[in-house]
């Protein structure tokens, strides 16, 4: 992973000493590990549900609800406290945060491993979304600080890829241990790496902090914890309902979003903010933001029923079903690191407009996916999908960590995270609501037409392609009328999440068509307005 320009010296007037520029692409490294097991983790998870929900001691006999809460309170927690976590690395050094995070996030996948019943799996689980809340703003705001802005666009453009060969991994490496090992070696793997991690990062990873970051702002901190969460609770109980105008959820969102407004007012009055609401009025920030949510919401509003449509539909197995999106990590792993020299040939509008594109067709791509197409034609739309996104995130991410100051860069990260997190919760939540609604819209009347078979029974076997597929399971040879229109129903519903999914990512193309710099503003944004010294630039090295 080395440079050509890795032999040469500092360039003149460098923040970096010279000793951390020699070293620079093995922190890279460093951090990229960091960040793939974080995400590894959440994509792993998804391939062991079905073991969890078996009976002891194959599983731990966990109900869907149980399931649910599994993944969510790490989505909740992680969520919640990004935003937290960047401006304590500001403060603190991010290198401190980045071994708390990770040293957190190690203990509780043991936890996490040896849990003995559902409820522990769901509150070791928000220990770990802890952890990672503390590592992904750190590992970002490291980078910034530890390569000249020549280069940081060639390293957040790998950062990206080792995020996107994480998300396709995860299901082939849940899939392998599952064949060979019980189902807490899901996480369980992560602590080798965790300790392995640990000792790489006190070694290379150098330290670094805003030198100067004023006093401590409590309410804007404790504001957008509880706004955050109050918010990412909402969608998630929206997206379990399949019902956003609950009172519960409705009630959830608008006090979160409530929160959050009071978060924006304090910060605009306040004198030491925890955040310059000012950044926002850049508008070229401020698409950059929307973008990463937007892709985000589009992106896992996907993946979240292609699972269905491989396993459910195809009868692919769980670690088959993670081979099959080899095709995204490989497009992401070939075009993120080299989005940068797209971006300085055309601009990062042109670029960026032309990838959110590029994704909307894949999505529409998915259209042509029946119950028995040719499974090339799902290869070739995850590898577009990937591509569209190689394209997206390296000159988004680098937009926004430009945009901030050095010194700001864990807020800068932490932004940059949050709305990923937001928007991807937004997608699990609307598109599969969507896609919960038109399959039992569509399965309505094949089940009320089986002979002796009762409301509730029809009412549960109607709420996914899963549970029409158990019932019919139950019901032996009479049930197998069902098989066909369930995988039929799934198909029509997944076609019009995908046409939702197509349109966001379309609204995605006209944002940073509308906002993002061309080719002439690309290179051009701003940093903190002064010259870097080589003792602010790390006040801990």
């Amino acid at each position: 992973m080395a440079s050509p320009s890795s032999s040469q010296g500092v360039p003149a007037g460098s923040g970096v000493p010279d000793a951390i520029h020699r070293r620079r692409w093995a922190i890279l490294v460093v951090l990229m590990f960091s960040v793939l097991v974080v995400v590894l983790d959440n994509s792993i998870l998804n391939v062991a549900m079905k073991t969890i929900a078996s009976p002891k001691p194959t599983g731990l006999g966990a109900t869907q609800s149980q399931l649910e809460w599994a993944i969510n309170s790490y989505t909740l927690v992680f969520a919640g406290l990004l935003f937290t976590a960047g401006i304590l690395g500001d403060r603190i050094g991010r290198k401190k945060v980045l071994l708390g995070g990770m040293a957190v996030f190690g203990m509780g996948s043991v936890l996490a491993a040896f849990s003995g019943s559902p409820g522990e799996l769901i509150g070791f689980r928000a220990l770990m979304g802890l952890g990672a809340a503390f590592v992904m703003p750190a590992t970002l705001a490291i980078l910034v600080n530890v390569f000249e802005r020549e280069e940081q666009a060639k390293a957040i453009g790998i950062w990206v890829a080792a995020v996107g060969l994480a998300i396709a991994i995860g299901p082939i490496t849940g899939g392998l241990l599952l064949e060979h090992f019980w189902w807490g070696s899901v996480f369980f793997v992560n602590v080798p790496i965790v300790i392995v991690g640990l000792i790489a990062m006190v070694v290379l990873v150098p330290d670094s902090r805003d030198p100067a970051p004023g006093r401590v702002d409590p309410p804007g901190v404790l504001l957008s914890v509880v706004g955050l969460i109050l918010l990412v609770y909402g969608i998630i109980k929206g997206g379990q309902l399949a019902d956003f105008t609950d009172a519960q959820v409705l009630g959830s969102i608008a006090a979160g979003l409530a929160v959050l407004g009071l978060f924006v007012v304090h910060e605009k009055r306040s004198d030491h903010p925890a955040i310059d609401i000012g950044y926002f009025r850049n508008p070229a920030f401020s698409a950059a933001i929307a973008a990463v949510a937007l892709v985000f919401f589009a992106l896992m509003g996907v993946t979240f029923f292609m699972v269905f449509y491989t396993q459910s539909v195809r009868g692919y197995s769980a670690l088959e079903s993670g081979l099959l999106i080899l095709p995204l990590a490989v497009a992401q792993l070939i075009f993120a690191p080299r989005a940068r020299l797209v971006v300085e040939r055309f601009g990062a509008r042109a670029v960026c407009t032309c990838g959110m594109l590029l994704v909307a067709a894949a999505m529409s791509g998915f259209l042509l996916l029946g119950v028995d197409t040719p499974i090339v034609v799902l290869e070739v739309l995850f590898f577009a999908q990937g591509t569209g996104m190689a394209h997206i995130m390296p000159p988004v991410t680098t937009g926004i960590m430009q945009a901030l100051p050095r010194q700001k860069a864990g807020s800068g990260s932490a932004l940059n995270n949050t709305f990923r997190q937001v928007g991807g919760a937004l997608g699990v939540a609307v598109l599969g609501s969507v896609l919960s609604t038109a399959y039992r819209d569509r399965m309505r009347d094949t089940l009320a037409a089986v002979p002796g078979l009762p409301d509730s029974v029809q009412r549960s076997a109607g709420e996914s392609v899963e549970a029409t597929m158990g019932v019919a399971e139950k019901l032996g040879p009479r049930g197998q009328a069902l098989v066909g229109p369930a995988q039929d129903a799934f198909v029509h519903a997944m076609h019009i999440t995908a046409l939702g999914s197509a349109g966001v990512a379309v609204l995605g193309a006209l944002v940073v068509l509308a906002f993002l710099p061309g080719k002439e503003g690309s290179g051009q944004a701003p940093d903190d307005g002064r010259p870097h010294s080589r003792e602010e630039a790390s006040a801990d090295r």
